[in-house]
């Protein structure tokens, strides 16, 4: 199974979800600079409201393990707003209401939440939900992978985080790719389809509702 970290900081706090971002032999990545992925990251979150994707997420474990695969559905609303729909391997959701965030365990009926703040700071989560210029959070460059995407990498600013680099890639101006290597050597890679910029989404899909029975944990 996998156990949670996805856009955020390695926040434990799940069976499934520890992903977030890498895959494919990140330790041989390219370091040849490639022009236009900064400005490529900037003119995408430029006038950015809303998106909505379907994502295939993969996972390489820092011991060498398996790889870990999971699929869904994302769904985002800036600022601070956005919600992760797992349907495999097993359903479980992730809700940010823009204070705090909810992981909701379906098969355990387990609910594990956090504030909002102390989890997004230099994780791709920030990034997106974030309204702020990503160079506030990042330092950012080109970046040439040798493929037919616009690459960028990105590195956090702060010290308070577990995630060590993110490169995220786009095909045609549109987002295609996120990757991201934490500091534990953990390779996450999410790849986005069908993806819908600025749809029309509802505050609403974004409460999170206590479950009937559910064991609530609270982790700070």
């Amino acid at each position: 199974m996998l156990n949670m970290l996805f856009f955020l900081r390695p926040w434990r706090f799940g069976r499934l979800l520890c992903p977030a971002l890498a895959v494919v032999v990140m330790a041989a990545m390219p370091t040849v600079v490639a022009a236009d992925g900064v400005e490529e990251v900037t003119d995408y979150l430029r006038g950015l409201n809303a998106l909505q994707a379907d994502f295939r997420q993969i996972t390489i474990p820092a011991d060498g393990g398996p790889e870990l695969e999971a699929s869904g559905t994302f769904y985002l609303l800036r600022p601070n707003r956005f919600l992760w729909e797992y349907d495999a391997p097993t359903p479980q959701r992730i809700v940010a209401d823009g204070k705090r965030i909810y992981m909701h365990d379906t098969e355990l009926n387990q609910v594990t939440h956090t504030s909002q703040k102390k989890v997004l700071d230099g994780t791709p989560a920030q990034l997106l939900a974030s309204r702020e210029p990503p160079d506030k959070y990042f330092e950012i460059r080109d970046l040439d992978r040798a493929d037919d995407r616009t690459w960028a990498e990105l590195i956090p600013k702060t010290r308070d985080t577990d995630v060590a680099k993110l490169q995220i890639g786009f095909v045609d101006g549109e987002l295609d790719t996120m990757l991201m290597e934490d500091r534990f050597g953990q390779l996450t890679r999410f790849i986005f389809t069908h993806v819908d910029r600025n749809p029309q989404l509802q505050y609403s899909m974004f409460r999170f509702d206590r479950p009937s029975g559910a064991d609530f944990l609270q982790v700070d």
